[in-house]
């Protein structure tokens, strides 16, 4: 099994695989509340942007992941950026990760129905048994998001990784599980019908 660079859309977002065509828009949705600035997160500084375009490449072509930029259908403004990464396509598993949104498009519809796309091409068409997030164990805002989607909290990861400042970072782990998805994408579609 194997990424294809798919386009998933939706009724509010659409999200396109990561392409140079997206930097310049790219680099406004980040500049909009620099989010660079957030020590709980791994967004790319502006001067770093070239370097997350290529990783990004690298990934799909070693068949790791995709990334997408995230683009608001109503304005058709590229508004951030998510991926499925670290993909164990054998062992059908795939995480769902390095998400960011502008400022502007923080608490709306896109991040919602952006993860019911993601997640329903992972279960629906990758087949897998499980899709991961990872966050921060200090980001609370992510952690609270990633919770209303439906996922649940399996561990803390001590010491997982070390942040671009040097600080050790602790990591929460969250799934959601096939025989789960049914609830979950219910549950999605509701939230979108009342935001």
């Amino acid at each position: 099994m194997t990424f294809e660079a798919v386009t998933l859309e939706g009724s509010f977002v659409r999200l396109e695989p990561l392409s140079l065509k997206h930097r310049d828009e790219l680099i406004d949705a980040i500049s909009d509340g620099e989010l660079w600035n957030l020590y709980v997160t791994l967004v790319p500084q502006i001067k770093d942007i070239d370097v997350f375009f290529t990783n990004a490449q690298t990934a799909y072509e070693n068949g790791d992941g995709l990334a997408f930029a995230t683009i608001d259908k109503a304005t058709g403004k590229v508004v951030g950026s998510t991926r499925f990464q670290k993909a164990n396509l054998p062992n059908k598993r795939i995480e769902i990760g390095y998400t960011f949104l502008g400022k502007s498009w923080q608490k709306t519809r896109i991040n919602t129905e952006a993860k019911l796309l993601m997640l329903t091409h992972a279960f629906e068409t990758l087949n897998v048994n499980r899709v991961e997030f990872l966050t921060d164990y200090l980001n609370n805002v992510s952690r609270n998001a990633i919770l209303r989607l439906g996922a649940k909290e399996e561990g803390l990861l001590r010491s997982h990784m070390v942040m671009p400042d040097g600080r050790i970072r602790d990591s929460m782990l969250y799934a959601i599980v096939k025989h789960e998805w049914a609830g979950v994408k219910q549950h999605l579609n509701f939230k979108l019908k009342e935001m």
